[in-house]
């Protein structure tokens, strides 16, 4: 397709929550955005109020954000489509926007997470869709809200095809800068990965592990993510970046982590079911870590992090001894990525 000019280039951003709402506010600075989300009441909310309570509470929105329910609104003659679709409702909602996507236009996940039934990235289900179409991701360590507030953030853009040369400077607005990255797979497993390590994180900041356990456990995933992203494709210098290392810190490390927050109800007792019903927001890490270990296992790759911290969501061990162990399970040559 031939490159679009900024104050032409159309964007379409598919789902409502609160990253996809993040991005699509920013660069409407940049792009004439419409985003698609579900609810009718929070696209009144965002198209009137210019805010998103549920999600991004008492944060302002730009303006120039449009917000419809109306799938065909949002992708007609649009020059690039993201998707911020959890992983367990992608396949179902990509299904309907597959038909309404203009041709040979670039489609990105903003996704971190696995297709359970299928163990597919959300890049290889909008691939069976739509074959001839350059895919790519969006990933990184970025927290919504921080981005929202205006605060500084790195992100980046794994596009191998070049239309990313046009798509780039469209996500690069204020503070919030984006970088590329040709390595497609090994940028969409990093995003995936550390969600199930910074759930062990925060079930040893519950427990009081202490700063050294965190270090530790950080470390020591972020070399299970390596071994297996490799494993499946990745390049092993895109997890040293902001798509393995960066995103993990953040993630592991941030009040406002998902996964790091089931870590902490963890460590108080609660049962998985209890605290994911009373979250408002997806941690792709529950919904991923039996899909990772049984990747895991058929690529002969050891993830012994992930592997308890399965064990402990499947209910088969109690959270409160097993973290004790997390560390002498790994325990072995400490050499990188190994």
């Amino acid at each position: 397709m031939n490159t679009p000019k900024n104050s032409q280039t159309r964007i379409a951003v598919i789902g409502g929550g609160s990253w996809g709402t993040t991005l699509a506010s920013l660069i409407s600075r940049n792009a004439n955005v419409t985003l698609w989300a579900r609810d009718e009441a929070v696209v009144d909310e965002i198209n009137g109020a210019h805010t998103h309570q549920r999600y991004l509470k008492d944060l302002e929105l730009n303006p120039l954000l449009v917000a419809t329910t109306d799938l065909s609104e949002a992708l007609t003659d649009s020059h690039a489509v993201l998707v911020a679709i959890p992983s367990h409702t992608f396949r179902g909602v990509f299904e309907r926007v597959a038909p309404l996507v203009p041709a040979n236009i670039p489609l990105v996940s903003m996704t971190k997470g696995l297709e359970a039934s299928t163990q597919k990235r959300m890049t290889e289900v909008i691939k069976e869709y739509c074959p001839h179409h350059p895919i790519g991701v969006i990933t990184g360590p970025n927290l919504a809200k921080e981005i929202l507030e205006g605060k500084a953030a790195a992100s980046v853009l794994a596009l191998d095809d070049p239309s990313a040369q046009w798509l780039q400077p469209l996500l690069n607005v204020g503070l919030f800068r984006t970088y590329h990255n040709s390595d497609v797979i090994g940028c969409e497993l990093g995003g995936i990965l550390k969600n199930i390590i910074a759930i062990a994180v925060g079930l040893g900041d519950g427990l009081g592990a202490g700063d050294n356990t965190r270090a530790a456990l950080i470390t020591r995933g972020l070399a299970e993510v390596t071994r297996l992203g490799t494993a499946m494709g990745g390049r092993p210098e895109t997890f040293a970046g902001l798509a393995g290392m960066g995103d993990m810190i953040a993630t592991c490390n941030s009040p406002q982590s998902r996964n790091r927050h089931v870590g902490l109800e963890l460590a108080k007792g609660k049962s998985v079911e209890d605290i994911t019903s009373a979250m408002n927001m997806v941690a792709e890490g529950v919904k991923s870590a039996p899909t990772v270990v049984s990747l895991a296992k058929k690529l002969d790759v050891e993830v012994p992090i992930c592997a308890e911290i399965h064990r402990i969501l499947e209910g088969q061990a109690d959270a409160t001894r097993v973290y004790r162990g997390l560390l002498r399970v790994v325990a072995g040559a400490e050499s990188a990525p190994g």
